[in-house]
């Protein structure tokens, strides 16, 4: 189950990985309410905030996020929360399902360890392309 939530969601990722960098962008693109902040971690300048629980090596690992209340979030998790909270309703409930999320956790790494390899494919640019298309197409509020 996924916590509650206080927005903004800050949320550090790899902004050097176009796989990331795409995804990341096109959910804030979509973020009419500004709910979330994209924070790049491979920055040099890059300091990991206080009281993170993770270094900024874990961070540029794998996907961290910190809401609002200061609630610290990674993984699967922040896919769910992201998706969500820019709009993308449906795809944020299927990244937060319990009975999808054993098979999310143990993709997810194996995804993150390959992104510089999986962005040289044409994945970056079909994953904007499906985001904008399921964006163009009308919503429904649930």
């Amino acid at each position: 189950m996924l916590p509650n939530i206080q927005y903004p969601l800050t949320i550090y990722y790899d902004a050097s990985c176009p796989l990331c960098a795409t995804e990341m962008h096109t959910i804030k693109e979509i973020d009419d309410e500004n709910k979330l902040i994209l924070v790049d971690c491979s920055n040099q300048d890059f300091n990991e905030p206080a009281f993170c629980p993770a270094s900024k090596a874990e961070m540029m690992e794998r996907i961290h996020a910190q809401d609002a209340a200061g609630n610290w979030i990674s993984g699967v998790d922040v896919f769910a929360i992201a998706y969500s909270a820019a709009g993308f309703k449906k795809l944020g409930r299927i990244w937060g399902s319990q009975t999808l999320k054993p098979i999310f956790n143990r993709l997810y790494p194996l995804i993150a360890d390959n992104r510089y390899w999986l962005s040289k494919t044409p994945l970056p640019n079909l994953l904007n392309q499906l985001l904008k298309m399921y964006v163009s197409k009308p919503q429904t509020k649930t």
